[in-house]
């Protein structure tokens, strides 16, 4: 994979160490500080809250390795999708994780990493249902009701594809689907990654074709603005998760074959 520029103008000033994974902590003046990594904490398998309000994920992992790459500790602040934006500047985050999908609306605020995987939106509905909303024409009729967790891509998808259904904007990305296990709505158009995941916890649902989704875009990390520098060691720090295999493995352990995260 061709590195940024800016990983380059780093690797240049003597950051070499930094692409084979032996990275000292930095002589910065914060470094002592943690870095703060916000995440709704909502979206398995990406980052989720637990019981004791800690947080699991392939995110919350690799926010964990390149924590402990810099030699700083970590703090996870809890943000919401719907605030994110705002939230992520008054809460002083350094990164913010959790399965961010790339947006041109998300550059206005933040910085973003390399691209680290892709994902894209498929359907989730009873196991009852069939194959009856395989499609995005199947889905927009005025008698399907829809629903969606409010203020992320899936409220834009659902938006933008169903006009024509009955679409209700859940409060949270935890118990929306219960409401689709209870029958009190049809579908859910979510990551398709989620929706492997989560059709493991909830035996009567099922993610509809998710090795073909109604679209693709990258999952990135976002990055403070203004610091190149924190930036340039998050790609690098990505870039050799991604060459040896690690990012590939922690997918695994939750939506893989013999996955055995819950």
């Amino acid at each position: 994979m061709t590195l940024p520029a800016r990983i380059g103008a780093v690797l240049a000033a003597g950051w070499t160490a930094l692409v084979a994974g032996a990275i000292p902590a930095v002589a910065q003046p914060e470094t002592s500080s943690a870095l703060r990594a916000c995440t709704p904490g909502d979206y398995p398998p990406y980052s989720i809250r637990d019981d004791a309000g800690g947080y699991r994920g392939v995110d919350v992992d690799l926010a964990r390795g390149f924590a402990a790459l810099l030699g700083r500790p970590i703090e996870f602040v809890p943000v919401t999708w719907a605030t994110l934006q705002t939230d992520f500047a008054e809460r002083t985050c350094d990164v913010a994780v959790g399965g961010i999908s790339d947006l041109p609306s998300r550059r206005a605020f933040a910085d973003f990493s390399i691209t680290y995987g892709t994902d894209g939106k498929a359907p989730v509905t009873h196991r009852a249902n069939g194959a009856a909303y395989s499609t995005v024409a199947e889905i927009n009729r005025p008698e399907v009701r829809v629903i969606a967790n409010r203020g992320g891509t899936n409220e834009d998808f659902a938006r933008k594809h169903f006009p024509d259904a009955q679409l209700t904007l859940w409060p949270d990305n935890l118990t929306i689907f219960g409401e689709i296990e209870q029958g009190r709505a049809d579908v859910f158009v979510t990551d398709s990654v989620e929706g492997r995941y989560r059709v493991r916890q909830h035996a009567d649902l099922q993610v509809l074709h998710p090795e073909a989704p109604f679209d693709s875009f990258g999952k990135v990390l976002l990055v403070r603005k203004n610091d190149p520098v924190l930036a340039a060691m998050l790609d690098a720090y990505l870039t050799t998760r991604l060459a040896t295999g690690e990012v590939d493995r922690l997918f695994d352990q939750w939506i893989g074959p013999n996955a055995t995260h819950r």
